[in-house]
């Protein structure tokens, strides 16, 4: 029953019946906006059986553990945040080494954005002209030098293999 009513006032909210009026098309803009704001509760009922079967299959995983494990042949992602312009010899020389593993990696530039570039320096407990430094899923090996010793000592290898 309440599925019906989301779906019957998503309906009013997104038809276009009634907007050539001005106090009806910016009542519907408002409700457009609260239900973007709340997360959507509010969707076609397509859309609201599809979230259903996801919860309930979401529960199901639950139910049949946490532990997830990767597949030998799937690798973690390497990350390799840098500063466009700056140490560009020791990026080069980082993407030389992850590809002479054939290890596949991403640039990611954090040049303005803050927050990133934030996280970068706490995780990987560097300073910002340390930069680039590379990740491992969510783990942080480190500069340069940092990644030549896990790869000299075989660490690399089982970051990114999870063996």
């Amino acid at each position: 029953m309440l599925a019906r009513l989301r779906d019957v006032l998503y309906r009013a909210v997104t038809a276009p019946r009634g907007d050539s009026f001005a106090p009806v098309r910016i009542s519907k803009e408002l409700a457009r906006r609260l239900n973007a704001t709340l997360g959507q509760p509010l969707g076609s009922k397509e859309e609201l059986a599809r979230r259903s079967d996801a919860v309930t299959r979401l529960r199901g995983l639950r139910a049949a553990g946490s532990h997830v494990s990767r597949p030998s042949s799937e690798r973690a992602p390497v990350l390799v945040y840098f500063e466009s312009g700056r140490n560009v010899r020791e990026l080069i020389r980082i993407e030389e080494l992850l590809g002479s593993r054939a290890i596949a990696w991403k640039r990611l530039d954090v040049v303005g954005d803050e927050a990133t570039l934030e996280f970068v320096t706490r995780s990987a407990q560097c300073e910002r002209d340390d930069l680039p430094v590379v990740f491992v899923a969510d783990r942080a090996v480190g500069t340069y030098q940092a990644l030549v010793g896990a790869d000299g000592s075989g660490e690399l290898k089982r970051l990114v293999d999870g063996g």
